[in-house]
């Protein structure tokens, strides 16, 4: 089971969102039908954008609380002061993927970003 975890502006478009999962799955050698859940943190979770993404990817379209958030941070690699600023985290699409990924979580490929948005990607130690 593979996460992308996605951060992004409120301006976003569900075809950059797409994309850019896209591309992170191409870097990370990974199918695209790999792909089980995108996630983000829960005030953006519902935003359309967000939504019609998971959408088009088949996803699951998976809201991640802040204390999940804050426990992953541990294990994000990228430390993004605007990130730490506005939600605690080194990086939302890292934290995002590592939280939503199932238990001891890792980080396959680590964020990239496109104009207005980021993913990373995790999974659970133990999946396949």
């Amino acid at each position: 089971m593979i996460v992308a975890g996605i951060g992004f502006r409120r301006s976003v478009e569900a075809d950059e969102i797409v994309a850019l999962v896209e591309q992170a799955l191409e870097r990370a050698s990974l199918a695209r039908n790999a792909l089980s859940k995108l996630a983000t943190i829960e005030v953006l979770s519902t935003l359309p954008a967000f939504t019609e993404a998971a959408r088009r990817l088949d996803a699951v379209a998976t809201p991640v609380a802040q204390a999940a958030l804050s426990a992953a941070e541990p294990h994000v690699r990228t430390q993004s002061a605007r990130s730490i600023a506005a939600h605690g985290v080194g990086s939302v699409a890292e934290a995002a993927a590592l939280a939503a990924a199932g238990p001891q979580p890792h980080l396959i490929l680590e964020r990239i970003a496109s104009g207005s948005a980021t993913c990373a990607l995790a999974r659970a130690k133990n999946a396949p």
